[in-house]
């Protein structure tokens, strides 16, 4: 059994149709989590409802707005050695604990790791122009949200994510990882499954684009700044 404990993030708001699925993945390992912290911004349909009928779960109503705002609540009030996440509307495949939190005491000085994650286009819905093909067609590695195992200090060393990233916020804190040079343990195997459908956020906000090459030109400063002091 593992001897670092699990605390998994799910942020969410109106997700009832998906988020029972999401939970009961979380739970597919035989290592399981201490907790499953629930943040909850504001929903008006039955998420919390569901979400309070699983042992593991603690609901935390968000006190403030916005996807960034939310995980930076979820991570403050988690008490586990490791911080995993999941959205509401994907999934765990079967042993992610199992592989990935060995992996993580296996390497102690390693402050984060991902795994590979498959991206499936839910029936009925038409591939968004941002989602490449090739997505589609076989895993990747998944420098996303849903395959993060953290330790807490990789916050503190690199802070948490912008409120000024209403989407892309996962793309600015795992660029600003890599530009601190901060080792990131890629596993092989993929044990994330991630829906893409015409309620995903980044699917629906307009600012995708620019929010994206905001990122990028954030990282660009960072380096040029970093070349000039050293």
């Amino acid at each position: 059994m593992a001897n670092l404990s699990v605390s998994v993030i799910l942020i969410v708001k109106n997700g009832a149709e998906h988020i029972a699925d999401a939970l009961e993945s979380v739970h597919q390992s035989t290592i399981q989590p201490l907790e499953v912290l629930v943040v909850d911004g504001g929903s008006t349909d039955d998420t919390v409802s569901i979400a309070q009928g699983y042992p593991t779960v603690r609901v935390v109503e968000q006190q403030s707005t916005g996807i960034p705002n939310a995980y930076n609540e979820g991570i403050a009030a988690a008490r586990g050695d490791l911080i995993a996440f999941i959205s509401h509307d994907d999934q765990w495949l079967p042993g992610k604990l199992d592989a990935q939190v060995p992996f993580m005491e296996a390497r102690p000085e390693l402050l984060l790791s991902v795994t590979h994650i498959q991206h499936y286009m839910e029936e009925g819905v038409e591939r968004p122009a941002h989602i490449r093909p090739e997505l589609l067609e076989k895993p990747v590695p998944g420098f996303l949200m849903e395959t993060l195992l953290a330790r807490p200090e990789v916050f503190d060393r690199v802070g948490g994510f912008n409120a000024d990233f209403a989407v892309s916020e996962d793309t600015d804190w795992y660029a600003r990882v890599k530009d601190a040079g901060i080792e990131i343990g890629v596993l092989p195997e993929t044990f994330t499954r991630k829906r893409v459908h015409g309620g995903n956020a980044s699917m629906t906000n307009p600012d995708l684009s620019k929010l994206l090459l905001k990122a990028m030109r954030a990282s660009i400063q960072r380096k040029r700044a970093a070349e000039e002091g050293s």
